[in-house]
């Protein structure tokens, strides 16, 4: 239910508002995706992608578990817990939204790596990588210099390789921020 009614001018205005800015966004994703065209850059994009997905995250929490032994347990174990807690999260949002990816709104998008869904919002990949990458980095931060570059690379790679919008991305790190901070406070 609408907090305004529909009929209202501050309805009307606010529908200008917020049609201007879903314009502005899918511009945005459309010139992120430029990017795709110099094969370098689609190959680095889709590997961080790909890598996004969970190997890159749990080798990650592999090698903690081989550096630290028993330390790294109980920190390990509560960051793949977060990460299924943060896959019900975006799933049960994206089902409640079914927002569309922007290649499938926008002809003009070249893509190279299939979407794991249907749906774009929030960033499933974000929220991973924002989540992972805070309670590595908490737990052992000598991994600042490999988790940060990693974590942004999977971020923007969502709107360089046409799968997400910019506020999908920005919701799924907010809502790892949020998934980190509640999960670093257990330990």
């Amino acid at each position: 239910m609408s907090l305004l009614r529909p009929d209202t001018p501050a309805a009307a205005r606010w529908s200008r508002v917020l049609g201007a800015y879903l314009a502005w966004e899918a511009l945005v994703t459309e010139r992120c995706n430029r990017a795709h065209r110099v094969m370098a850059l689609r190959t680095l994009f889709a590997t961080a992608s790909r890598l996004g997905d969970g190997l890159g995250w749990y080798v990650l929490a592999l090698l903690m578990l081989v550096l630290h032994g028993a330390s790294a347990v109980l920190p390990m174990a509560l960051m793949i817990a977060s990460g299924g807690v943060g896959v019900l999260i975006y799933l049960s949002i994206k089902r409640r939204t079914a927002r569309l990816r922007p290649l499938n709104r926008n002809g003009r998008l070249v893509t190279s790596v299939a979407p794991l869904d249907q749906y774009s919002f929030p960033s499933g990949h974000t929220l991973h990588a924002v989540n992972f990458g805070i309670q590595l980095v908490a737990f052992q931060p000598a991994l600042l210099w490999i988790v940060l570059p990693f974590a942004l690379l999977v971020a923007s790679s969502r709107m360089v390789l046409g799968l997400h919008y910019l506020s999908d991305v920005l919701v799924g790190a907010a809502i790892g921020l949020l998934l980190a901070a509640l999960t670093l406070s257990l330990l």
